[in-house]
């Protein structure tokens, strides 16, 4: 019913409806994922259009890290990528098994199906590994988690991924971020992609944080 009202509300303010779809691997980072759902659904009640957040799992019941469950609005093998404007990927914790699924054949056909369209693709912390798994930042620049001695950042490197030592890196539709620190701004990175600098600003500011 609220994506109803939403797309009701938009058609009547005569501007489409902006769809996210926000793939919910198992062992995904709670905070990383809260602040895709948190910031665009921000946007969607104050900023200048609606943006409806889907979420998708592989399972009826997804299990995030530290025990959180997660019922996803959709399966992966019921998304059709043209429903959707662009996809948003939180990363996760390998002991909770986030690579089980974010590694998984799934995950690696729906993210080239999105690159293929050329739609944004967002990703936080070690959220850039799936997406490097999936082959389309082969010879791309992109970055991920800085810490514990730069594990993570070598296992991009192995992927033939330029990393490059930045909070935030843009590569053409490719989002990549290093660590949850960098959630909010990632989610209003793609806010931007999908409206504009202004209405992302305005987020910003009504959510408390600092201008960049």
């Amino acid at each position: 019913m609220v994506v109803e009202a939403i797309a009701a509300a938009a058609e009547k303010g005569g501007k489409a409806l902006k769809r996210v779809l926000l793939m919910i691997p198992k062992g995904a980072e709670v905070f990383e994922t809260a602040a895709f759902f948190d910031v665009l659904g921000w946007a969607s009640a104050e900023g200048s259009e609606p943006i409806d957040v889907v979420t998708a799992g592989l399972r009826d019941v997804v299990t995030c890290t530290f025990g959180l469950r997660v019922l996803p609005d959709i399966l992966i093998d019921d998304i059709r990528v043209e429903d959707f404007d662009a996809l948003a990927l939180p990363g996760g914790f390998e002991e909770h098994g986030f690579y089980d699924d974010a590694f998984s054949d799934k995950v690696g056909r729906l993210i080239r199906a999105f690159n293929g369209e050329e739609k944004p693709i967002a990703s936080i912390c070690v959220g850039a590994l799936p997406i490097a798994h999936s082959g389309v930042l082969k010879r791309r620049c992109a970055t991920t988690y800085h810490l514990g001695g730069s594990t993570r950042r070598r296992q991009l490197a192995d992927y033939d991924v330029d990393v490059l030592d930045r909070q935030v890196v843009h590569d053409g539709n490719i989002i990549t971020s290093t660590s949850p620190a960098t959630a909010v701004d990632v989610a209003l990175a793609l806010l931007e992609e999908l409206t504009d600098s202004a209405n992302a600003k305005k987020i910003r500011g009504l959510m408390g944080f600092k201008p960049q």
